[in-house]
């Protein structure tokens, strides 16, 4: 007859590990160890090379250019705001580029997520869509800005439209996602009563899914609202643009009044989103 836990406990017959109360680790295989050295052997290999090619040879500059560093931080410690509604003026143009950009690209979001979805999709459907979705977000939004100021010239109009066609495919595959992890019963519901493959989405699938949807357009509208800046470096219209020109006629003054605009507004954005996604969720 076996031994009894208890028993064995007492005849010293468990192992120390187990008789003590605490749990032997887990062994790793040779296999498991061989991976983990080729993983981060890989990485510290890469990362020996790439030291040249970085230049992380100049570390040092930030000790021995401490003049050049002193002269640019006395400047943007001097902010000046003698215009500061005509910077005003622009960040808010700046917003509602962001603004319109998102809007525009929930449009084009919805039908992609939807068609994207493996749960509600056929597969000859969500093949091509889901890469139409990844040619979307694989291009830079200024690549696809510069597109659009040659096809409508400069201004905002065209960061409107980098940022819809860009966050359009970003946020598909966030709908998309949330479509496939939707509960099947309200769905089911919907089919038992004779409804159509479209009530099913409207009535089932639609009041799952868009709370989630709606903090994601939130979410992307803030990172917008960033975007956007940049976007004005290229001509697109918003504070990035005047941003560009202070940096390029060394006015470094005028430069950090913008940014403290620029930090202002997406943090009263954050501020803003954020609240709107708690009482959604």
């Amino acid at each position: 007859m076996s031994e009894t836990p208890k028993t064995a406990l007492a005849s010293g017959a468990l192992p120390t590990a187990v008789a003590g109360g605490i749990p032997r680790p887990p062994a790793k295989s040779l296999s498991a160890w061989l991976l983990d050295l080729l993983l981060w052997g890989g990485i510290a290999v890469v990362l020996m090379i790439s030291f040249d090619k970085v230049d992380m040879v100049n570390l040092p500059k930030l000790i021995t250019n401490q003049e050049s560093i002193r002269t640019y931080g006395r400047e943007l410690l001097r902010p000046d705001f003698t215009n500061w509604r005509h910077l005003v003026g622009l960040m808010w143009l700046t917003v509602q580029i962001a603004l319109w950009g998102t809007f525009i690209a929930v449009f084009i979001a919805v039908p992609l997520g939807l068609a994207a979805a493996r749960n509600i999709a056929p597969a000859w459907v969500v093949w091509p869509v889901r890469r139409v979705m990844d040619l979307l977000r694989s291009i830079p939004d200024l690549v696809i800005a510069t597109l659009f100021i040659v096809a409508v010239g400069l201004g905002p109009l065209a960061g409107v439209l980098a940022l819809a066609l860009n966050t359009g495919g970003v946020l598909a595959k966030l709908f998309s996602e949330a479509v496939e992890s939707i509960d099947k019963g309200p769905v089911e519901g919907v089919r038992a009563t004779g409804a159509t493959p479209l009530l099913e989405i409207v009535w089932g699938v639609i009041p799952q899914v868009a709370p989630l949807w709606t903090s994601f357009a939130l979410y992307r509208f803030e990172s917008n609202s960033r975007a956007a800046t940049v976007l004005g470096l290229i001509g697109a219209g918003g504070i990035g643009q005047l941003l560009f020109e202070d940096i390029q006629g060394f006015n470094y003054n005028e430069v950090s009044a913008i940014a403290i605009v620029i930090v202002v507004a997406v943090t009263l954005i954050d501020t803003l989103s954020q609240i709107m996604r708690k009482r959604l969720l």
